[in-house]
Order: C-alpha cells, then structure tokens, then sequence
C-alpha cells in the first residue's frame, strides 16, 4: 500500500470510528466481570455443602462447553503459540495492527480471508456481538469496520490479560468444542494448565481452521511449533498421526464424578421445567463422605461378585436435619445398569420392616420387649388359604421374648404379632413413617411382616431415622435446611424400646452370634434383612447423629447366591459407621417420659428359664415381674382347634389310635412366596405307633410326624398303620409356584 493509499485508509476508518462510536454496541459497554458473569458452560457442576465439585453433569446438548477457566489456569505454551499464530503484536497495538494492516493489499485488505491481519481483540469483538461475525459469504465493509471499531473500544476498557482470557474461553475451536476447557478435556483428556507444546500448537492451529482436516491442522500446528521454536528445534515427526488421534478422541464425559444420581435429583429440584439452568448448585452432601461410601461399596461388591452380585446403593441422612449426606445410587462400572438409581429404586424391604411392627404392637399394649411370643410351625388361615411363615435358618426357638424375635429377626414370631395387630392398620404406621405402599393391608397380608411390599433405599432410611428421632417424622433433603418440620408418626415411648432392641448384641445373638459384624464401639440400632430369593439385601441403622442406609442385589432382580444380611449389606454399613464416628461419639436416647425400666424374670413349667433376668424398659403401665407358661398354656394346642389370634399348630398331641392330626382334610396351602419353593415343607402329624405315610399312593415318610415338600394340585395323604391298614386320609390342595430347579439353594427373608 503506498503512503497515500494508507492515509486515505486511516482517514476512511477515522470517520467510521466516530460514525460507529455513535451507535456503540450494547456490549461495548460490557465489562470483563459481565462478561465472565454471562458464561454459560453445557455442563451444571453440582457441589457438595463446602463447595467442592461432586459431579459434572451436561445439561445442554446444542454446544460442547466446559467451565470457564482463568488465564494463570491456561497452560503458558498455548498462550505463547496463540498470540505467536493470530496476534505477534498482540500486547503491541490498542486493538488493530496497523502493521499488518499496511503490509496486505488494499483489496485483501477486505476481502473474505482477512485473518492475518485480524487481531485477537477484533476477533473477541466478533465474539462477542454477532453483528460482527463471520457470515457464509464473509464479513460486509460495514462488518469489518464495525469489528475494527469494536476492538479499539473494548481495548480502552479492558486489559490485555482479560482479553485473552475471555477470547481462549469463548472461541470454537472444532464443531461443537467452544472454549479451552472444552477443547483440552475433549480432545486431549487433561486440563487445561496441562496441555504441552504440541498440543498447544495443534489447539493454536485449530482457532484458524475449525474443521480442517488431520493432515492440514498437522501442517499448521508444524508451523506454530516453528515460531515458539528454533526451526531446527522443533519436533514435527509423528505429527500428523497424533494429531489423526487426539481429532477422533472424545474424553470429555456428558458426566463425571461421584455422586451421578444425586446430581440429577439436585439438578432437577433446582431448575424445573421452564426455569434456567444453573451453572452451579450445591448440595448438602459431604465429598469426603461419598467418596468413603462409593470406595467401600465397590470394594465390598468386589468381593461378592462370584455369589451373583453386581449392584448397590447407599444414603447417608443427619438425623437432626433430614440432609442427604451421602447418596450413591450403583455400583458404576461394576453394574450392567448403572443408570438405575438404587437408592429410589422400589425393594422388598424383608425383615426391615419389623421395628415398625413391634412399635406399634407395643404402642397398642398388645406385646411388651419381655412378652413371651412362641416360635414354632404355624398355619395361619386366610381367604386364599394356609399362610406357614418359616424363619431363615428353618429352625424353631420355642417360646422367645419379644426383645430376642426382633432381634434375632425371627419370622413367626412377626408373623404372629402382625395377626395381633392386622395387616391394614400395620400398612397405617408404615404409612406414616414415611413408607409410600403401594397397595392396601389386605393386599399384602401377613407377608406384610415378612417385607413383602416394596419400598425405596430412600424412603426407607429416612423411616429409620423417624426411630432415631423418637417416632418423629420429617422428609429428607437435598439442600440446606434450617430446621427440619417434624411430625409426630410412631410412639415415642415405643420407638424408644425398639431402638433398645435393636442396638442390644444379645437380643440378636441366636441369629448373628455374639461377634457380628453389626456390633459397634459405640451406640447404634440396626437390622438386616432380605427378601424372597435372596434378590434383596438390607442393612439400615443409625446412631446418635447418623442414619445410614445399605442395599446390596442386582438391579436386575436376579437372585444372589448364599448373601445374607450380615455378608452382604452389613459389612459396608459398618465401615460407614465406623467413618462417621472416627472422631465423634454416640450416645444412647434419653428415655421419654413414660417408660421406665423393671427387672423381669422368665420360667417355664420344669424347665430352666425361658431367657436369662434382665433389666428390662416398659411402657408405664404394662410392666411386670415374672414372664412365665403355666402348664396349660404350655400343653400343645390341638391341630384341628383354633388356637389365639387363628393362630393353628400342628404338633403331636400324645398316643391315641391311628389318625392324622394335622392337617385337617379340605386343607388349602398357599406356598409361601416370600420362600424359596425349595426349602418349604408341610408338617403332617398324627396319633399311631409305626405309621406310615403316603401320598397320592406313594409312601414318603414313617412316623407320628412328617414333612413333605409340596407342589401344586390335588393330594390325598393317606396313614397306613402297623398292620398295613390304611387308618386314616386326608384330602388337600397346594396352591403357588411350584418348585423350579434355578430356585435351589435360595432361601427366606432374615
């Protein structure tokens, strides 16, 4: 351009400053912090209650944008190779590089491919405003004189440093990667203070060809490396294959993180439907906390996977608040459908369900922590026929106190309190603790007491910590909460008892041992359960300050192989446990008013105690001393005689001549469904000396008493005596599922 050309030119662009400085931009006016303020990433981080990043989830799928990252953050060779390849004299001029502007042609000068001569001011102008951007026929004069005039205005407000800040994290950089972090994360899986020198110069060469081909940014990125470099220096072998490689790589995850389904439950009460997206939300979870529970789940599911387990999930609640502190939804890698959330994925609670149970059996007086409740073979009479509860050892303990059927988590004894207090008043206090049923009572029936609803990982912690709360109820909650809105839900005198029950090691001895995995230093209440087939396993329980919740199983509702609720789920709560109290104490509830403890003692009619005296809480008013059978009561009840609460046992009543005792004729079974089929049996018993017993013509067993394992249909049991008469029959039908060879070796709730 000759001297005359350039003073016309700077004339020229002189009038068009003054004529665009009157229009001036909206943005013009626009600070750096305004700017930064109106950033929106495609990713919404989700923080735990100190502000440490939990999870990173995309939330906007039209661009590929990651957060906005200050420039001491960037790394100095990606800085050095962009001023190198689109501005040398970048902190040189106040927006336009005259120089280079002199030095093009007057008719390049606007032309279509104006690059070099366009500064990184320029170009954040044309960033910025999308009058100025680049159309599909290139920038008008009018564009250009716009985008110079912009640049000049946006220099005089803005430093250098903030410039290039605000160009390296608003440029595209390949079709949808808008943005440094974007770029690095996408395309070279690291941050963006860790790019090197090659990928410096390959990012540097993509902000002037977007959507170049391998070969053609390999070219460029050859030349960057030449300008930050002595050209005998600079290391172009292999170039074009690294950058093939890192151009079809796509490290940046639509999520990342620990807690991946907390995330969208925060997200999702956060910005509804219609509402904007936060580019942030914090959560009231602990990140310390939640990587413990994910480590320790994953390890412990490590060690199960040869027994048919894949999945689990974890909440951690405080007790005062109602705050999630912990919430881990599945096993992540280690599950064929780890987008399933465990933790609001409806279960068969099994055996969780009977301190709830016991709560309200003693809250109505029907039962006390020292009434003597009988474990043995039962058949309770419904409309569809004979419901027989089994326990989960298959043996029976005779007469236990109520304190040792809750914590031993004996199944006939639940059964028999649940006769006591009816299904559909027992769905009534799940209910109000929080526990959503689906069906009524009725429908359930005495599996009621066995878990045979299905509940949530969710739902049901937080109803565990209605116990820990003294009966009161509260939701949980995702975010900070001042004071947690309680209300009343289970008796605080009985929630005080169970809670007692539950955190005594000798109550649940004869099932768990004096050395389970369940005991702690410290003060907690806790039970296990599992649901029919082994598909469920719990282990739920809170101290003074913590409820912690555990499911172990699979989400796809395949059965487990020899897990029970001291192998499975225990292990991880304990750890939990032990974590959250590594430096705090527990302590046991105060006592409410109304109860008060007694000593007790147990007897029986020629026969050692029951159960060993002992201190024992009572509800005021429903106290005694001695807990004994007389002989009467303790003589075998009659198999075709109703006993308490319709309540039948079918037991041998003594020597008399040949007959089947139980079960009457016209009997109708229901298999239980909370049992496998496989280890369900019918009890026959009869009056005769050497009988034997038969089956649809087919003996099975000799003797006063049998078991036989049933399966659907039509029988006639006959009783053949000593001489090979037949003495007795009976008719029955067996009515369920029948036995399936996969269900071998499954077995009951606990």
């Amino acid at each position: 351009m000759t001297s005359a050309g350039f003073a016309v030119f700077r004339g020229l662009s002189t009038a068009t400053f003054l004529i665009a400085a009157c229009a001036s931009p909206a943005w013009a006016t626009a600070t750096f912090d305004e700017v930064k303020r109106e950033f929106r990433p495609s990713d919404t981080l989700i923080l735990d209650r100190s502000g440490d990043v939990l999870q990173r989830l995309r939330t906007d799928a039209s661009v590929r944008r990651g957060q906005w990252v200050a420039l001491p953050d960037i790394s100095p060779a990606l800085r050095t190779a962009l001023v190198l390849s689109e501005d040398k004299r970048f902190y040189e001029h106040s927006g336009v590089d005259w120089r280079a502007v002199s030095s093009a042609a007057w008719g390049n000068l606007w032309a279509t491919k104006t690059r070099g001569a366009s500064t990184l001011s320029m170009q954040l102008a044309g960033l910025l405003d999308e009058d100025w951007r680049v159309a599909a026929g290139g920038r008008s004069i009018t564009q250009k004189i716009g985008q110079t005039v912009s640049a000049q205005l946006l220099e005089r407000s803005w430093r250098k440093d903030q410039i290039l800040e605000a160009y390296l994290n608003l440029v595209p950089f390949r079709g949808e990667i808008v943005g440094i972090d974007a770029l690095a994360r996408t395309l070279f899986g690291k941050a963006a203070h860790g790019l090197d020198e090659r990928e410096a110069a390959i990012a540097a060469a993509l902000v002037r060809a977007p959507n170049a081909k391998a070969a053609q940014v390999a070219q460029r990125a050859c030349g960057v490396l030449k300008t930050m470099q002595a050209p005998a220096k600079a290391d172009c072998e292999g170039l074009d294959l690294f950058a093939s490689v890192a151009l079809q790589r796509r490290a940046f995850d639509a999520t990342e993180g620990v807690a991946p389904h907390l995330a969208r439950q925060v997200l999702r009460q956060a910005a509804p439907d219609g509402k904007p997206r936060p580019v942030t939300v914090r959560s009231t979870l602990r990140a310390p906390l939640q990587r413990v529970a994910v480590q320790t789940l994953t390890q412990q599911l490590r060690e199960l996977r040869g027994r048919h387990v894949e999945d689990g999930a974890i909440v951690v609640l405080d007790n005062a608040s109602g705050e999630v502190l912990a919430w881990v939804g599945s096993s992540g890698e280690l599950s064929a459908a780890a987008e399933v959330d465990g933790v609001l994925a409806l279960r068969q609670p099994g055996s969780t369900l009977k301190p709830f149970l016991y709560a309200q059996a003693m809250a109505e007086k029907r039962l006390t922590a020292a009434s003597l409740i009988e474990d043995s073979s039962s058949q309770i009479q419904t409309a569809g026929g004979l419901y027989i509860p089994q326990n989960y050892d298959r043996q029976f303990k005779g007469l236990v106190s109520a304190r040792t059927a809750l914590g031993a988590s004996l199944n006939v004894p639940a059964v028999r309190t649940l006769v006591m207090v009816s299904p559909e008043a027992f769905h009534k206090q799940l209910k109000a603790a929080g526990l959503p049923l689906k069906e009524t009572g009725d429908y359930y029936g005495y599996s009621l007491a066995l878990g045979s609803s299905e509940v949530s990982l969710l739902a049901l912690t937080n109803a565990y910590r209605t116990l820990a709360n003294g009966g009161r109820f509260s939701p949980p909650a995702f975010s900070p909460v001042r004071r947690a809105d309680f209300k009343p839900a289970i008796d605080p005198r009985a929630a005080f008892i169970v809670s007692d029950i539950l955190a005594d090691p000798l109550a649940r001895a004869r099932t768990f041992g004096t050395d389970s995995v369940l005991a702690t230093r410290f003060w907690t209440a806790v039970k296990t359960g599992t649901s029919k087939d082994m598909r469920d396993n719990w282990a739920v329980g809170y101290s003074q300050r913590y409820t912690v919740g555990v499911w172990v199983g699979n989400a796809s509702g395949a059965p487990m192989q020899d897990v029970s609720g001291s192998s499975g789920a225990a292990p991880v709560w304990a750890t939990l446990m032990r974590y959250l109290h590594q430096n705090e104490s527990s302590r046991a509830p105060t006592p409410p008013a109304g109860v008060l403890q007694s000593r007790v003692r147990f007897a029986a009619p020629g026969s050692a105690p029951l159960e060993a005296a002992r201190q024992e809480w009572f509800i005021r008013g429903t106290e005694q001393a001695l807990f004994a059978i007389d002989s009467g009561a303790a003589a075998p009840h009659s198999a075709r005689a109703g006993s308490q609460n319709g309540l039948k046992s079918a037991r041998q009543t003594g020597d008399a001549p040949s007959r089947i005792t139980a079960p009457a004729s016209g009997t109708i079974l229901a298999l239980d469904p909370d049992i496998p089929p496989t280890r369900q049996r019918v009890n026959f018993s009869a009056e005769g000396r050497d009988v034997r017993w038969l089956i649809d013509g087919k003996q099975f067993a000799q003797g006063p008493a049998a078991q036989w394992l049933p399966w659907p249909g039509r029988h006639v049991v006959q009783l053949v005596d000593a001489s090979g008469r037949v003495a007795d029959e009976i008719r029955l039908e067996v009515r369920g599922a029948g036995v399936r060879q996969a269900e071998a070796g499954s077995r009951a709730s606990k």
